[in-house]
């Protein structure tokens, strides 16, 4: 029972993401919201007397009735905002939708999940570097989310249906459905690995203003949103900015700078909105997934006939009793200028002694 009133909760006229988790830090519970009396209502900010008006009417648990029928019938999950199975990472995102409708067999709070995106009209070149980069993430245990769409967005789930990694399609519309519909047989094959997720009920058409709304999943359900190939104008880059306001690692592949369809990702890494990256030894080095070295590793490591003078003996002596250091404390350590320093550490770095982690750590390889 408590599904129907959470489905009625997110089809309330008026009231939103914000609002419904306004209800429900006052009164527990979907259910509770729907019990509360006009001048409960009227005590919260924000709930004016025709929003009130809306969820005293209960108009919207026909409709959820309705709907609950439909993710019976067709076996779909409903993962609501307060479920230990909702999505973590997209928890704590602020506009995180209250209601998600999932039909799939994978896990969506995986250790490790990358969004990979990029433009509808991707060239032979895009679509190869998509593959390369399913094919390097299939040995990391990762679930890949992306939209379902033409170009980077399809190949990616082409990928993964391939090398056999979990893939979730996000869409903008209810699952009654598949848009573009030439994807069809792609996403039924992807609900025995991955599966499709949505926050738009049944008969829910893929309307335009959809989409910007299917983007804020995509960046939020992943750790990493890596753009592929993109344009100025579109849903990726509107994706790998979402993301950036999540907090999220982005990452873009370069292209050639008279390229409309990597001038977005260019963009990005000119403006230091997404890393560089060139292939899956970026992709896993930017997110730390390097193997950590065994204690027989280090100790056979240490005893190689490393040629180091001065401040490299220094610097390496000193990560041997860390598992990593930040940039300050090997300035604090060695008594180097920055730009000594920098000097220092890139050479170790080219020789293969140490590895910079993200937000400038770094630690023996």
């Amino acid at each position: 029972m408590s599904a129907l009133y959470e489905i009625a909760l997110t089809l309330i006229p008026g009231v939103g993401v914000v609002t419904s988790r306004l209800l429900l830090d006052q009164f527990g519970d979907a259910a509770d919201v729907f019990k509360a009396s006009r001048s409960q209502l009227m005590s919260i900010a924000g709930i004016g007397p025709k929003t009130a008006d809306s969820i005293l009417s209960k108009s919207s648990l026909d409709r959820a009735e309705e709907e609950l029928l439909f993710v019976k019938k067709y076996k779909i999950q409903t993962l609501f905002y307060t479920s230990p199975d909702y999505p973590q990472r997209l928890q704590n995102c602020y506009d995180a939708p209250v209601l998600l409708y999932y039909k799939g067999n994978t896990d969506l709070n995986k250790s490790k999940v990358i969004s990979i995106v990029g433009t509808r009209n991707a060239t032979g070149y895009g679509k190869e570097l998509t593959t390369q980069l399913i094919e390097g993430l299939q040995q990391h245990d990762v679930l890949v989310v992306s939209g379902l769409a033409y170009g980077i967005d399809v190949a990616a789930h082409r990928a993964c249906m391939k090398y056999g990694v979990p893939t979730i399609g996000v869409v903008g519309h209810g699952l009654d459905r598949i848009y573009p519909s030439q994807h069809r047989s792609l996403a039924e094959s992807m609900l025995g690995c991955g599966g499709l997720l949505t926050e738009f009920i049944s008969q829910t058409k893929p309307d335009k203003e959809n989409f910007p709304k299917r983007n804020r999943i995509v960046a939020g359900l992943s750790d990493a949103t890596i753009i592929v190939e993109a344009g100025l104008k579109g849903g990726a880059l509107i994706t790998a900015e979402l993301a950036n306001s999540y907090d999220r690692d982005v990452m873009a592949y370069p292209g050639r700078v008279n390229d409309i369809y990597s001038a977005g990702c260019n963009f990005l890494i000119k403006s230091n909105r997404a890393h560089l990256v060139t292939g899956i030894k970026d992709v896993e080095y930017l997110l730390d997934w390097l193997p950590s070295a065994t204690p027989k590793q280090v100790n056979d490591q240490l005893h190689l006939p490393l040629n180091l003078y001065g401040d490299e003996k220094v610097i390496v002596e000193f990560l041997k009793t860390r598992v990593s250091a930040s940039l300050d404390e090997l300035q604090l350590i060695t008594n180097l200028m920055q730009s000594k320093l920098a000097m220092v550490l890139l050479n170790l770095e080219m020789q293969d002694i140490i590895v910079v982690l993200p937000g400038k750590m770094y630690r023996l390889r």
